[in-house]
């Protein structure tokens, strides 16, 4: 099932926005094989496999990569597979023996796919991150967030999942695509910071039509505009209004009860500030569940701002099935969605010592090779 069946990538174990790639391929159909070294796999063990989300949809095999005897095996797994990802610091792999140039030697059709927080170039190539620093430099990070405070972390989101994960994914899928056509593989080089920054564009188009200010919490998208903002409600939860078009904002005007011939202009933004307050103080008077029952079926774009657990329970997101539980474990399903060749979760997280052997027989290997690596310790 799904648009990517009869691919198969290596996935080298890490953690974070490479195994998320890794998943979404799975998820597409790919056969995945998460290739851990030994230190990883007891880490992986310490928690309950079905809740590692992340490791979704695959295989998996423990390789001992200090030793040659598991270095071959895994180019010649290379040899037989579409693409490889990795994501550890840049030269890691070549101190492997598993580098670009000797996977591509194995196979001069594989894609190889690299993703670091800075890219495989430049000063801080090297240099350890997370999430907040690869946003932080893209100049994403201090577009988060209200005036008077610092910039807000989105999570892990935005860097990791958005513009690694994510890009790293798009990424493989063009060479794949574009190797059909032309019979040789290459490198693809996604970092963290270059998807960050990618991700900003529409904040980049705004900007080159002084319509965006650099002053976090001044801006039409970013919480000053009150009409795109999230409210308290008079239950302690939240209501989030986007009502960006003078259609919508009609709407939400007039849902909250208020006259808006008697209120500044929807663009005015020096009254901005007050008028957020006066919205503000409206969305108090209710509970959520008052205000969902006034905004239903109409065209002001507010929707409550639920909880994770709330939004599987929703009743739109039960119709499409957007989250799913694999055991007890929720989760997003598997998007985007397909008319012919569906996607599905047909794989629980790997067990390591379940699936080596099988791994390994249907890359060819036989018995008796098998049986030697296990014999020299060079797979776990």
């Amino acid at each position: 099932m799904g648009p990517l069946q009869g691919f198969r990538i290596i996935e080298m174990g890490g953690i974070g926005p490479a195994p998320f790639c890794a998943m979404m391929l799975a998820d597409m159909g790919a056969d995945v094989v998460r290739v851990v070294r030994p230190r990883e796999q007891q880490s992986e063990l310490e928690f309950e496999v079905a809740e590692q989300v992340l490791h979704r949809g695959r295989r998996s095999l423990c390789l001992d990569l200090k030793q040659p005897d598991a270095v071959h095996t895994l180019l010649t797994m290379c040899a037989a597979s579409d693409g490889l990802i990795e994501g550890f610091r840049p030269g890691v792999m070549e101190s492997l023996g598993l580098g670009p140039d000797d996977c591509l030697r194995s196979n001069p059709k594989l894609i190889y796919g690299r993703l670091t927080g800075w890219g495989q170039q430049g000063p801080l190539a090297r240099t350890a991150g997370h999430d907040i620093n690869y946003a932080a430099l893209s100049g994403v990070l201090a577009l988060l967030g209200p005036a008077d405070a610092p910039p807000e972390p989105p999570l892990n989101v935005i860097a990791d999942m958005g513009g690694g994960g994510l890009l790293l994914a798009f990424g493989m899928v063009c060479g794949l695509l574009e190797a059909s056509r032309s019979g040789a593989g290459q490198v693809v080089d996604a970092a963290m910071v270059d998807g960050s920054a990618l991700m900003a564009s529409t904040v980049f188009g705004l900007r080159a039509l002084k319509l965006w200010s650099d002053e976090r919490g001044r801006n039409i998208l970013d919480g000053a505009a009150p009409f795109y903002a999230v409210y308290e409600t008079s239950d302690g939860k939240f209501m989030a209004a986007g009502a960006l078009e003078s259609k919508f904002y009609t709407a939400l005007v007039s849902g909250l009860g208020l006259d808006i011939t008697a209120l500044p202009e929807q663009m005015d933004i020096a009254s901005w500030p007050s008028l957020k307050q006066q919205f503000a103080a409206v969305f108090k008077s209710r509970s959520q569940a008052e205000w969902i029952d006034v905004f239903a079926g109409s065209e002001a774009c507010v929707t409550p701002a639920l909880t994770l657990e709330e939004a599987a329970n929703h009743p739109h997101n039960q119709a499409r099935q957007t989250y799913c539980r694999a055991g007890d474990v929720l989760q997003a399903s598997p998007a985007p969605r397909f008319s012919r060749t569906p996607a599905t979760l047909n794989k629980p997280p790997p067990s390591h010592a379940q699936q080596a052997d099988a791994v390994l027989l249907s890359y060819g290997f036989d018995k008796d090779h098998i049986r030697q690596l296990r014999q020299s310790g060079a797979m776990g």
